[in-house]
């Protein structure tokens, strides 16, 4: 884990990443494109960033690689949206503009009445306890839990003791509802 303040407010200027991706699959019925912007000065790494959200969205058990959809990144041009790393002040003014406050939990959110998709870059950093040392693993399922807002999807709870968690499943909070405690899972489609 990267050691990281929790109540850093960053310069808000935020940053597109340079360069671009293909999608997944090229043939997919729908063609997302969406730019990475990164908090100028957070001092995490930007390509880093970019390339863990492309290869999670177009992993087979992400969003993309359905056949329905596939994900592309541009740095300039026309996009669907927008996947911002930023520190948690910025995060947390950026997520006010669609009415959310993320502060109390310093989680990310989609700020649906922008174009941003906002990765709270203390989560980024530090993980969750849901997720313990895997950290790779939680920020796959950050990845797919908030743009899988942004593709319509709303926050479900534990199917069943011992289950996989569903990628809505609020798992940066908790793993357990109602007594019920299922396993953590960063993935849509995890049995692809």
């Amino acid at each position: 884990m990267i050691e990281f303040d929790p109540e850093l407010t960053g310069s808000g200027e935020l940053v597109p990443v340079g360069g671009s991706a293909p999608a997944g699959d090229p043939t997919a019925a729908t063609q997302v494109r969406y730019r990475v912007d990164v908090e100028e000065g957070l001092g995490l790494d930007p390509e880093f960033f970019a390339d863990v959200v492309h290869r999670t969205l177009n992993d087979p058990r992400g969003w993309g690689n359905d056949g329905e959809r596939s994900f592309a990144r541009v740095s300039a041009g026309e996009y669907d949206f927008v996947i911002t790393l930023a520190s948690p002040g910025t995060a947390a003014e950026w997520c006010a503009l669609s009415g959310l406050d993320i502060t109390e939990d310093n989680v990310s959110c989609n700020s649906s009445n922008t174009e941003r998709v906002i990765i709270n870059a203390w989560r980024w950093a530090q993980g969750s306890e849901t997720y313990g040392e895997d950290i790779a693993a939680y920020r796959r399922m950050l990845v797919n839990h908030e743009v899988g807002h942004r593709l319509g999807y709303g926050h479900v709870l534990c199917p069943g003791e011992g289950e996989l968690a569903p990628v809505m499943m609020q798992q940066t909070k908790f793993l357990e509802t109602d007594g019920v405690t299922c396993r953590p899972n960063p993935w849509p489609h995890p049995e692809r």
